[in-house]
């Protein structure tokens, strides 16, 4: 059974770093992007990062770029996020995908199979 288990949120200043961290378990050789998604209640989630399962390339929502960075290992996917903002905070989620949808639209959230319960991130001013 898939399972995606998200830890590290907390609450920040605005300026201040987290690093969210999900442990997979179980993913299957066919996965194929690893991605974090975020949402705020009363707005639709919205992709803010992901990576091929392989690695390789990365990519970010135009907001984030430049101050969050998302990695893995093997089995472990991170989203280093430094010099937050307020509009930052939201409950984010790691997912993964089993098809190639995720490589047309990677921000787009029905290409993804598998999601964790999230992890809130809260950033005051």
């Amino acid at each position: 059974q898939v399972q995606l288990a998200e830890s590290g949120g907390g609450s920040v200043e605005a300026g201040g770093s987290l690093r969210l961290s999900c442990v997979a378990s179980a993913l299957p050789t066919s996965t194929t992007c690893m991605a974090w998604f975020r949402q705020v209640p009363g707005k639709e989630r919205e992709g803010v990062a992901a990576t091929y399962a392989r690695g390789g390339s990365t990519y970010y929502q135009t907001a984030v770029k430049g101050r969050f960075t998302i990695s893995q290992d093997a089995n472990t996917l991170y989203l280093q996020m430094n010099s937050l903002k307020p509009e930052d905070t939201a409950t984010y989620y790691c997912a993964a995908a089993m098809s190639s949808r995720c490589l047309v639209s990677w921000s787009a959230g029905p290409g993804y199979n598998y999601w964790g319960q999230g992890t809130q991130v809260t950033v005051s001013s």
